[in-house]
């Protein structure tokens, strides 16, 4: 919408609907990049059916576990180049419930080469729940690209399983430990932490100015194009499945980071959440520039 106002009626001559969450964005991003998934996580509900409803019909194999709650709905309102949030704090997630759902998910593992875990966790649920499906996964030979922040991702880099990647910003390193990052060295500083020890990718978003991104003991300055953005909602979740399928075809370090960038790009110079043009994705990638810069 153009402009927001309050305290009166707003009325919208554009609305899309979405099977929304962060893993479902990653999930339609991977799909229409040619990869074999699925999509998993709890649904319930008129809003849970709804979700397989359109994954079906983007011919996105899915595999969700049932609770009692209904599945929570959000709204993301565009206007005057500001994009305002509202969103419901979700179903409670019981003890059984998780425990189903653990189960359905070793199940999956059986298939998978990576998993990408998104976003916060639901009611109910504490927060280390991501670090036990990471130990899942690991023992499955299953490597964890973990994009949340918080409580989750601070249990989940001090687990004994560590996530293969893990994607925060700036601010989200510098909570983690407990230092101010001021320029590019003291993020280097930063990654260098021991809290950080047995991650083999961090990928450190910096929006317009790309990433600083380390694998092993290689850092890389990325530089990213100018671009027109259209909606930014879900460009986050875009990069990690462009990350995921670089990874899930072998490709060099260059190549995945580049994908990444690129995936998330795509996404904002759409109206879909969680879509990209493949049709674009050459062009944006010889404009990706990847500095090593130690």
């Amino acid at each position: 919408m153009e402009q927001l106002n309050i305290d009166t009626v707003n009325r919208l001559s554009k609305v899309s609907k979405t099977a929304g969450g962060k893993g479902l964005n990653v999930s339609r991003v991977l799909a229409q990049l040619g990869a074999p998934i699925t999509a998993t996580g709890v649904i319930g509900g008129h809003y849970g059916n709804y979700l397989t409803e359109q994954l079906d019909k983007d011919d996105i194999h899915h595999n969700f576990s049932k609770i009692a709650g209904e599945t929570r709905s959000c709204i993301a309102i565009l206007h005057e180049g500001q994009q305002t949030e509202i969103l419901e704090s979700g179903p409670q997630v019981s003890k059984e419930e998780q425990a189903n759902y653990i189960a359905n998910f070793e199940k999956i593992l059986s298939d998978a080469n990576y998993v990408t875990i998104s976003g916060s966790l639901p009611k109910g649920i504490h927060h280390d729940f991501y670090s036990v499906l990471t130990e899942k996964a690991t023992l499955a030979n299953a490597r964890v690209l973990l994009d949340t922040s918080g409580a989750t991702l601070k249990r989940s880099i001090e687990s004994d399983y560590k996530p293969f990647l893990i994607k925060p910003n700036e601010t989200e390193i510098a909570d983690l430990i407990g230092k101010e990052i001021k320029s590019e060295p003291t993020l280097v500083e930063a990654l260098e932490d021991e809290k950080f020890d047995g991650i083999e990718w961090i990928v450190v978003t910096l929006g317009a100015d790309g990433a600083l991104v380390k694998n092993k003991n290689n850092y890389y300055r990325v530089e990213i194009p100018t671009i027109d953005v259209k909606k930014p909602v879900g460009s986050g979740d875009s990069t990690i499945a462009g990350l995921a399928y670089a990874l899930y075809k072998n490709e060099t370090p260059e190549v995945v980071i580049k994908t990444g960038m690129v995936t998330g790009m795509l996404n904002t110079q759409e109206e879909k959440t969680g879509y990209i043009n493949v049709d674009n994705f050459e062009a944006l990638f010889e404009q990706v520039k990847i500095i090593k810069i130690k």
